[in-house]
């Protein structure tokens, strides 16, 4: 077994830096680590913090292709956030204006769970720690 310690970071590229930023960092209330401007590639990269441990990367690119299908596309399908209260943080989300699911429970650990979508459509999951 290879001697990966954690998750690092996870990538997402954004069809609109200025609403996604705002969206992770004052809806979702993720710290700016650093933003770069990289001229040859007229990219934005944004470091996001969670919580002080791990690394959200935010990149804009000139006219990013479409995600095929949703939500069972090939590639990432969701990314899932840890919460110690589900109904809280739905509570939350909804009265920042965000559409919430429903609050489900995962038939394998029993566990609350529900969805919203970022600006771009990316399933984003609040599961119960």
């Amino acid at each position: 077994m290879l001697p990966i310690q954690r998750i690092h970071h996870v990538a997402i590229i954004v069809g609109n830096y200025d609403v996604s930023k705002h969206f992770y960092t004052k809806v979702l209330g993720f710290q700016i680590v650093q933003e770069i401007y990289r001229e040859e590639r007229q990219s934005y990269k944004l470091d996001l913090s969670v919580n002080g441990h791990y690394q959200i990367e935010l990149f804009s690119f000139p006219d990013p292709p479409q995600r095929p299908s949703r939500p069972e596309a090939r590639g990432l399908r969701h990314l899932a956030f840890e919460v110690f209260d589900v109904e809280a943080t739905r509570e939350i989300l909804l009265e920042k204006g965000v559409i919430c699911e429903a609050i489900r429970i995962d038939e394998c650990t029993g566990k609350e769970f529900f969805f919203i979508e970022d600006p771009d459509g990316l399933p984003l999951e609040f599961y119960e720690a």
